[in-house]
């Protein structure tokens, strides 16, 4: 688990400049690193940089070695937790607004997974469709009109965010479970 003070750092890191305007927050990183460890492509430290930056290369200078250790470290934890059949906890906002923050998630977890959409679907492309839908609707990404409806209802983003850990647990079965 992070401190509060490694969360602190990485912010720093990504709302620095040349990338601060098109990086995400904590919440949208974290999103991006569960999706590659519950997807079926293990991203790169460096690709993690990439996506979570918003930059299409990773910076001449080397991913800052703090940002490096704080994403194996949420990488690791996330894995031994599903290894343990325990369902993942998304990260909660101290204050602010807690549906802002799962949209930040859900729109890194998205753009991950958009990053290496075939490999997801060569698993069962209805089924990893399926499992797909809450973070899909919650990211913020779509203009389609049920998931505006979805997230304009308090009842039915509630019910679309209690389905996350599960569809977590989901995905990293279908991708990461021996035959």
């Amino acid at each position: 688990m992070l401190s509060d003070s490694d969360i602190e750092a990485l912010e720093d890191i990504l709302f620095a400049e040349p990338w601060g305007d098109e990086a995400v927050d904590f919440f949208g990183l974290h999103g991006v690193v569960c999706a590659s460890v519950v997807g079926p492509a293990s991203l790169s430290t460096e690709d993690i940089f990439r996506l979570a930056t918003g930059t299409d290369e990773t910076p001449e200078s080397e991913v800052p070695e703090t940002f490096r250790t704080a994403v194996e470290q949420l990488a690791r934890d996330m894995a031994h937790s599903l290894d343990l059949g325990q369902p993942l906890e998304l990260p909660e906002p101290e204050d602010g607004d807690p549906m802002n923050a799962l949209e930040n998630w859900c729109a890194g977890f998205v753009d991950t997974f958009l990053e290496n959409e075939d490999a997801w679907l060569e698993a069962g492309e209805e089924e990893t469709a399926d499992l797909l839908v809450p973070m899909l609707t919650l990211s913020g990404l779509f203009e389609d009109e049920d998931f505006q409806n979805v997230r304009n209802s308090p009842k039915l983003s509630r019910d679309m965010a209690d389905a996350i850990p599960d569809s977590l647990t989901d995905l990293y079965l279908l991708f990461h479970a021996p035959d």
